[in-house]
């Protein structure tokens, strides 16, 4: 075993390898981006409550961290599944002392904070609101689905993605060649596909790649070059996915090929690159993933059961796991190649899309508003179902009224609606 100082050996390389400011942080360029909403807000000291949401291991609470240090205010941290209503209210209570000795909040970081109840929720509202908490919550669950309303609309909403392959290659690197924080007072001799293969296979995933880079170091043997030598081998044993026997650009070659066989109805063709795929190294959930898409990209309205059959796919692979799940993947496969294709979706999609960002219309209609029970002569809104489950009007705003996203094809089950919507003319 690799013998590291004793001041780094008890403390996990991603907690040692964590961002400490904006500059350091990995990713996530629209969020701290330049000019983004937090960095002008941390130049003028104010940001208010905020809810970070997204996969693990992609700088949620690194973030939250950075922005109470950049605040120069007092923080407390609290988890989500492991405190009570008890533990925020002394939180809050010295946070309203303080408050009234300094003009200070303090910054409250709760982790996995979807897992407080109404009850927990509620008890941090009113200090919230006087200011004597700022709120900054961390999530891997969609908070406007998961979290009390009450909570979420007080707070900035920030989705976070998974981190890009060369972000978690550049984050590597560094933390080898770091002398204070990573090894880079250690001879690591580490081979460019080991670092490729570490962040192709963490899934965007930085605190799994550092994982698994800190398992290679402390447990590869010193070789007789007093180097530490870590390769791709080596690599696929300590992230836990085995070595492609294909390169890189091979490997993505045979993705579109996938994918454009699929597209193309070749049956064999898209069955022998998702086998060759598999045998090569590739995750067959990656896989389950194209087929999910394109079943609603390629094949569409005109058979929507190629996209329920892609998610049961992908079900049985998880549940299942491999080889089981190959057999209902293989007849996914099958069943989107062979359904009648239609792009109708993507192509509404995109229209819709585009008005949305370059046309935004936000006059809505004065039939379709929410109208409460006790307004005088409220305008007629048409209920389809008073004349006979469709009736004529207008729902999008004056300014797009007549555009038209969805065109039906004429392949599969879209052809009847296309006489539908004649019909409805």
């Amino acid at each position: 075993m690799t013998k590291i100082n004793d001041e780094l050996s008890f403390t996990p390389l991603a907690e040692r390898m964590r961002a400490r400011s904006l500059d350091e942080f990995v990713g996530q360029k629209h969020i701290v981006g330049e000019n983004s909403l937090i960095r002008r807000a941390l130049k003028v000291n104010r940001l208010g409550s905020c809810i970070f949401y997204g996969p693990p291991g992609v700088g949620k609470t690194t973030l939250a961290y950075i922005v109470a240090d950049a605040l120069h205010l007092e923080y407390k941290k609290l988890n989500a599944v492991s405190s009570g209503v008890a533990d925020a209210k002394k939180v809050i209570d010295n946070a309203r002392m303080n408050f009234e000795l300094t003009g200070k909040s303090t910054i409250l970081i709760l982790d996995e904070c979807h897992r407080w109840s109404k009850a927990q929720s509620d008890s941090v509202l009113e200090a919230i609101e006087r200011g004597y908490i700022t709120f900054i919550g961390t999530t891997t669950e969609n908070p406007h689905v998961s979290m009390t309303p009450a909570i979420v609309s007080r707070c900035r909403i920030f989705k976070f993605l998974p981190l890009e392959v060369n972000d978690i290659k550049d984050a590597l690197i560094r933390a080898v060649q770091d002398k204070e924080r990573g090894y880079g007072k250690l001879k690591i001799n580490i081979d460019v596909d080991a670092i490729n293969h570490f962040a192709m296979f963490s899934n965007g995933d930085l605190r799994s790649a550092y994982n698994a880079l800190e398992l290679a170091v402390t447990t590869t043997p010193i070789g007789k070059d007093n180097f530490i030598h870590i390769d791709k081998l080596v690599a696929s044993q300590c992230i836990q996915q085995p070595v492609l026997s294909v390169d890189e650009n091979l490997y993505y070659d045979m993705l579109s090929a996938f994918c454009k066989s699929l597209r193309g109805s070749d049956t064999d063709a898209a069955l022998y690159y998702a086998e060759r795929l598999i045998k090569a190294g590739c995750d067959p959930l990656l896989i389950c993933r194209r087929l999910i898409a394109h079943a609603s990209e390629d094949v569409g309205m005109a058979d929507s059961n190629a996209a329920l059959l892609a998610m049961v796919a992908m079900n049985a692979v998880k549940n299942l796991g491999m080889p089981e799940g190959n057999i209902p993947l293989a007849h996914a496969i099958i069943y989107v190649c062979e359904a009648e294709k239609s792009n109708s979706v993507i192509v509404a999609l995109n229209k819709a899309k585009y008005d949305a960002e370059y046309n935004p219309d936000d006059n809505v209609p004065e039939h379709l508003k929410n109208y409460h029970y006790d307004v005088d002569n409220p305008p007629e809104y048409k209920y389809p179902h008073d004349y006979g489950g469709y009736c004529k009007q207008q729902y999008l705003p004056d300014k797009l009224k007549d555009r038209i996203y969805y065109i039906p094809s004429n392949n599969g089950r879209e052809r009847g609606m296309i006489r539908k919507k004649e019909r409805n003319k």
